[in-house]
């Protein structure tokens, strides 16, 4: 591509919406536009982007024997509700002329069990793996980060049918690998995390983070064995038993103007450890009572797996008042009856603690776990911190980073087929329903992920895989003849020899187009400038400080042979079909 004649279009400021560097660069680079909240145009800089980790996604489906489909993004409400997914919050929906009612695709469960069980009959159409690269549809409340979290998105979904477990389990281990292979080889570190299945499943499952400090998702992995987890999933272990007996007695305190643990624990002096926090939830419309240690956060993922609810939010004011018979912020365990009461594992080993009194202005001092109130259950009901203790070595030490969710697999065993009734006939002539799995990759989110983790003060660094283009050929002079007319001869040498190449040909100064190439990311710049006059030309890679002077006559064979080094580089292990 020439310059010239490309659609480019570079920001000199960043804009003001842009707060996380993959943002700010994608839209300065000409990559983006905003069209309205995480509604985004990709421009053709980074639908190239896309289309290249596309092909490397597709060569990595074709050695696991995946095959490529498309699915409509309309689906029936009647496909939803036999899941009973048709109530989700996040979904779209509209009607047609008829009224009647659809779905915009989120999620392609539903489509694809419904098109298997028209067309699979016996265990021996087993196993079938398919995908389709889509545009998925989402109401996210709070969109971010650019297209790190939109409310329309492109995604890599995947889906696998088996006759059983062990066949799900083997499945399930081969698109494990496919994206092991294919984020290796679009430069994406990543780290594999147990997470929760969420609105997908609640089976086995993992998320493939890329770290940053601009994801949303917190991350914490063991610094002695290999163990990771999203902080939604990972567990806590129980504290040891308190080896003392309760000593203090219970004292009513006024707490005036003191609501929060951080006010009473000043108004007090004790530390924030030493609180039972007192959370009124209403679960699916009913209350339930939570406790946990003052300087915990209460984990709504594992609270609402707990008490089976589909629905989980904090009680609005007027039912905390009618658990309580006090305004919000001064609930407490001491004396609350006829509401079931969820306890923290730290909770119960608390001595001589406060908490609320049930009484507006007023706390308890004093107060035993045990011996002052009981719990309907006791379980892990709290985030994970910097700091745990490994939930699987036990010896090693938890510790925090943050994570951009870049894929999602899934094992749904027969969630979704015993619902949508999709069995076969298994060896024994008896019918029996299919294990499913399921695989999402975000790739949209991926564009943005790479930028996070591969830029500098001056722009995208690109992995050559998946660079717009390879080389950029940049001339000095437009309006130096010799030097025009060597560089194109190169663009069109290089593009001859299958190179995929961007020639800055526009009439600028030599320093504007540096600047652009450097924003724009690509990995090898070759420069036409003054050293054409003893024959040589300058190539540099991006992202490092060293220039090298190569002879004209090479300069092809030279920048054919970098990008192959670079190449491997992502991509050292040859497999085979």
């Amino acid at each position: 591509m020439r310059a010239s004649s490309y659609f480019a279009p570079t920001l000199r400021e960043v804009p003001a919406e842009a707060e996380i560097p993959s943002h700010k660069l994608l839209l300065r680079a000409g990559y983006l536009r905003k069209l309205g909240a995480g509604v985004y145009t990709y421009l053709p800089l980074a639908w190239k982007v896309i289309r290249k980790m596309e092909q490397v996604l597709r060569e990595e489906q074709e050695v696991i024997n995946c095959a490529e489909m498309r699915m409509p993004t309309l689906v029936p409400k009647e496909l939803m509700e036999e899941t009973g997914r048709w109530g989700l919050d996040v979904v779209y929906k509209l009607q047609d002329r008829r009224k009647a009612d659809f779905a915009l695709g989120f999620t392609h469960e539903e489509v694809i069990t419904d098109l298997a069980r028209q067309e699979l009959r016996s265990w021996r159409d087993l196993p079938v793996m398919l995908y389709q690269v889509q545009t998925k549809f989402r109401d996210e409340p709070r969109p971010r980060g650019g297209v790190i979290r939109t409310r329309e998105f492109l995604m890599f979904d995947a889906y696998s049918f088996d006759r059983d477990i062990d066949a799900m389990d083997t499945s399930y281990k081969a698109q494990r690998t496919a994206y092991e292979r294919f984020f290796q080889r679009i430069g994406l570190r990543y780290l594999i995390v147990d997470a929760d299945g969420g609105a997908i499943g609640d089976l086995d499952n993992q998320e493939f983070m890329s770290l940053a400090d601009a994801g949303e998702d917190t991350v914490l992995s063991c610094d002695s064995c290999s163990y990771a987890a999203n902080a939604e999933k990972c567990p806590v272990n129980p504290p040891a038993a308190s080896e003392t007996e309760p000593s203090v007695s219970l004292a009513e305190v006024h707490t005036p103007n003191a609501r929060t643990i951080d006010e009473v624990a000043a108004f007090l002096g004790t530390a924030s450890s030493m609180f039972i926090k007192t959370l009124i939830y209403s679960a699916d419309g009913k209350p339930v009572v939570v406790l946990v240690r003052g300087d915990h956060t209460v984990n709504d993922v594992k609270l609402a797996r707990l008490v089976g609810a589909a629905e989980l939010e904090l009680a609005p004011e007027a039912m905390v008042v009618a658990v309580t018979g006090a305004p919000v912020g001064f609930a407490g365990p001491v004396g609350l009856t006829g509401v079931p009461i969820y306890a923290d594992h730290a909770v119960t080993v608390l001595q001589s603690a406060v908490t609320g009194a049930n009484k507006a202005d007023f706390h308890i001092t004093g107060v035993s776990a045990g011996r002052d109130f009981t719990w309907t259950v006791a379980a892990d009901i709290r985030v994970a911190e910097d700091g745990d203790s490994c939930p699987m070595c036990t010896s090693g030490t938890m510790r925090t980073t943050r994570g951009i969710e870049i894929g999602h697999i899934f094992k749904l065993g027969d969630k979704y087929s015993k619902a949508m009734q999709l069995d076969v006939t298994g060896e024994d002539g008896k019918l029996q329903p299919i294990q499913m799995g399921c695989y999402g990759i975000g790739m949209s989110r991926s564009l943005a992920a790479i930028v996070e983790a591969s830029h500098d003060k001056d722009g995208i660094i690109w992995p050559i895989s998946v660079a717009p283009f390879e080389v950029c050929i940049v001339v000095a002079a437009r309006q130096d003849d010799a030097q025009y007319a060597a560089a194109d001869s190169i663009y069109k040498g290089m593009k001859s020899a299958g190179l995929d190449v961007y020639f800055d040909d526009r009439d600028e100064r030599a320093g504007v187009k540096f600047k652009d190439a450097d924003l724009m990311g690509c990995p090898i710049r070759v420069v036409v400038g003054k050293g054409l006059a003893t024959g040589v030309v300058e190539v540099k890679q991006r992202g490092t400080d060293v220039v090298e002077t190569v002879a004209l006559a090479d300069i092809i064979q030279h920048v054919t042979v970098l990008k192959q080094q670079l190449l491997t580089a992502l991509n050292p292990v040859t497999h085979h079909v």
